[in-house]
């Protein structure tokens, strides 16, 4: 069901077309974004290969790509939802570059992937799941090996891509019911137009109140001469 686009006003009471802005950073899949690109560097220092690996490069900028297109995508969403939901999708796909090469790293080494019933997967989950933001992280990084901190990137990879597809649903319905750039345009200027018939309409009936009081005025004021 279409639904008329919700219009602010500034202080003077002109309509703005841009919608509200979005606080990217105490978004919490976007802080978890930041740990993982933190994380991912810290892993590719320690565990890969300075030179001849093009892996240590995609990752890192996978990591960087989800945490910047959520940015540029939350800011560019003031103006255009079509903007913002591209860039969610990037950042998304990103993620999933990512996690693929966490989970490449470990059956590579022979190491193992933990999920399940598995109490050292139910400790890291219960810890990404309750922690969000880098100092949370920052004194436990560097105390982990290279499966402890693969297995924390591919737990937050998740933490991630499904707070992402729940948020990227949320905007395309948004999106669906209330139009883009266009419709909050052509509501704003809708809603201009109200808004300038109602001030002149209270105009007009104070014009008129204070004609009536002029009119008493005039009248006192004769019977006051004669």
């Amino acid at each position: 069901m279409e639904k008329k686009p919700t219009i602010r006003q500034y202080a003077d009471g002109t309509a703005s077309v841009l919608r509200k802005a979005v606080v990217y950073t105490e978004l919490r899949f976007y802080q978890r974004s930041d740990v993982l690109y933190q994380l991912t560097q810290l892993f590719c220092l320690r565990y890969l290969p300075k030179y001849g690996d093009r892996t240590v490069d995609q990752m890192v900028q996978s990591a960087r790509s989800i945490k910047q297109n959520i940015a540029e995508g939350s800011s560019d969403g003031q103006t255009s939802m079509e903007v913002e939901l591209k860039l969610l999708g990037i950042a998304r796909g990103s993620n999933k570059e990512l996690q693929e090469d966490f989970q490449d790293y470990l059956k590579r080494k022979g190491l193992e992937e933990w999920f399940g019933k598995n109490e050292r997967f139910d400790r890291l989950h219960d810890f990404c799941k309750t922690h969000s933001k880098f100092e949370d992280y920052k004194e436990v990084l560097p105390k982990m090996n290279d499966e402890e901190l693969a297995n924390m990137g591919i737990c937050l990879c998740h933490q991630v891509d499904a707070a992402l597809t729940k948020y990227i649903e949320k905007k395309d319905r948004e999106f669906t019911t209330e139009g883009g750039i266009r419709e909050r345009m052509t509501a704003a200027r809708l809603g201009q137009r109200e808004t300038q018939k109602e001030i002149i309409a209270r105009q007009a009936k104070e014009i008129e109140v204070l004609k009536a009081e002029n009119a008493r005025l005039m009248a006192l004021l004769e019977r006051m001469t004669d």
